[in-house]
C-alpha cells in the first residue's frame, strides 16, 4: 500500500479524499473487457489509466474489478464519469458489502485517520 499522504476535499474540489495506490483493474461493459492500472481510489470511485482501444461516454456503466497489489478483490458497479487521452475515472454506483468492507479497510489503512474516514462515511449517510 502506498505511504504517500492523502489528497483533501481541496485538491481538485474533491469531496472525498483519493490517494493513490497500485493495483490491476478490469473495466467490463456487456460486450468487452479492458484491462488497466489503477492510479487512486476513493469512497465514491477510482481513476485508471485509460486502456488501450477503451471508447466509453461519460455516463456510461460498467463494472469494475480492482485487484490491490498484495490484497483483495474490489468489485463495483460504476458509471464512467470523466474521460481523456490519460485516465478514465469512474464513479462508484453500487457495490456488495464485501468489496465495500475492503474498500474501507484499505482506505482506512491508507489514510491513517479514522475521523476523516468517519466523516466521509457520514456524508455519504454511512455509518
Amino acid at each position: 500500500m502506498s505511504s504517500l499522504p492523502a489528497s483533501t476535499r481541496a485538491d481538485h474540489g474533491r469531496r472525498h479524499s483519493r490517494f493513490p495506490i497500485e493495483g490491476a483493474v478490469r473495466i467490463y461493459s456487456g460486450s468487452a473487457m479492458w484491462q488497466s492500472q489503477l492510479i487512486d481510489l476513493a469512497i465514491r470511485g477510482a481513476l485508471v489509466s485509460r486502456p488501450l482501444g477503451f471508447d466509453g461516454r461519460i455516463g456510461n456503466r460498467y463494472r469494475l474489478d480492482v485487484r490491490l497489489e498484495g490484497g483483495p478483490m474490489i468489485a463495483m458497479a460504476v458509471s464512467l464519469a470523466r474521460l481523456d487521452n490519460v485516465a478514465a475515472g469512474f464513479s462508484c454506483e453500487r457495490i456488495d458489502l464485501d468489496s465495500f468492507l475492503r474498500l474501507k479497510r484499505t482506505i482506512e489503512l491508507n489514510l491513517g485517520n479514522a475521523e476523516l474516514l468517519n466523516r466521509e462515511l457520514s456524508a455519504l449517510g454511512v455509518t
